[in-house]
């Protein structure tokens, strides 16, 4: 009895042994680096993989040298269902609790991207795909789908116009429709219950607002000429004038080499403001807050017309006839 009861307390006393053996060991293959080459790796866990999945693309990236203690660390430290999906900078030179912890903490890498205002989203999409945080057709099937539109309280038959220039860090777990729902958002943090009040008082949509701070916003670049621009367009409205707005004759022209030419001004197309009496359908670009704000406040002044100067900025005429003799002088300018 007292034999069998010994060895008992020997069995025990040799699990425990294993036990803390087996603890120190995770301990110290856990603090221990994965190499010495100090290697940057990036590693995409995409949504909805299982641990075992996270552990396996560890692994292909030579980021796991003992798949046991990686599992058992894991466990330790209730890993398992805490880590976010996205891309991960790890390196070689981590131990496996610094990369464990990285992961439960979803310190995933951000791009900084930067869409510059009046960018058409064709350019947006182009933008995001170069940093391969979007698929370029995905992105565009989404932004041109009037359903996806109509979800987000937009007019349009798509989300030109309404995704809202400005740096945005972004990750590639994202997918176009979460992008397009940040973006967006932005544009309505933007068009405050001021700004809608004051389209409600001149009698204009949101739509409309968003359609002529577009058009604004392509013809200059210079926010104290805006609100003069965007006179000039109000006036020709009250006056039951075209708009004759350049940018809108070549909307949609790909490989656009920026000049526009008369067979241009020709094109019928909906939005052509040559060929069409007052504003277009929707958006051709998407504008910045002082498009949209020049839009709603327009200068007082009598100004029917514009033309480009030398530098960039606009001559503005209240009638035909100066409007003539600014374009007959600008033109002998470029010549020279």
């Amino acid at each position: 009895m007292r034999l069998r009861k010994k060895t008992k307390a020997k069995f025990f006393l040799f699990c425990v042994l294993i036990i803390l053996l087996s603890g120190v060991a995770i301990i110290v293959l856990g603090n221990r680096s994965v190499d010495d080459s100090a290697r940057t790796v990036l590693v995409d866990i995409p949504r909805g993989y299982s641990f075992l999945q996270i552990i396996n693309e560890l692994d292909r990236a030579g980021l796991v040298t003992n798949k046991p203690v990686f599992y058992a660390l894991a466990i330790i430290k209730g890993a398992a269902r805490q880590i976010r999906a996205g891309e991960y900078e790890l390196s070689t030179s981590m131990s496996p609790i610094e990369i464990i912890d990285k992961l439960v903490k979803g310190e995933i890498k951000f791009y900084k991207v930067t869409i510059p205002e009046d960018f058409t989203i064709r350019e947006i999409a182009a933008r995001l795909a170069a940093n391969k945080l979007v698929k370029e057709s995905a992105f565009l099937k989404i932004a041109n789908d009037r359903r996806v539109a109509a979800s987000l309280g937009i007019e349009g038959s798509s989300l030109e116009g309404y995704l809202y220039p400005d740096t945005y860090f972004l990750d590639r777990s994202m997918g176009s429709r979460e992008i397009i729902q940040i973006m967006n958002g932005q544009f309505w943090k933007r068009f405050t219950p001021e700004l809608r009040q004051r389209a409600a008082n001149l009698g204009m949509t949101i739509h409309e607002v968003v359609t002529l701070a577009s058009m604004i916003g392509k013809e200059t670049g210079f926010k104290e000429e805006k609100p003069l621009v965007s006179a000039v367009f109000h006036n020709r409205l009250k006056k039951g004038m075209k708009l004759q707005c350049d940018p809108t004759a070549v909307y949609g022209l790909e490989n656009f080499d920026g000049k526009v030419l008369r067979r241009h001004l020709l094109r019928d197309t909906p939005h052509n403001t040559y060929v069409i009496q007052g504003l277009p359908p929707g958006p051709i670009a998407n504008p910045d807050i002082d498009s949209l704000r020049a839009a709603l406040y327009p200068a007082k002044v009598d100004y029917l017309y514009f033309v480009a100067n030398n530098n960039g900025s606009h001559q503005f005429s209240s009638n035909l006839i100066s409007h003539q003799q600014a374009v007959s002088r600008y033109q002998i300018l470029r010549k020279k």
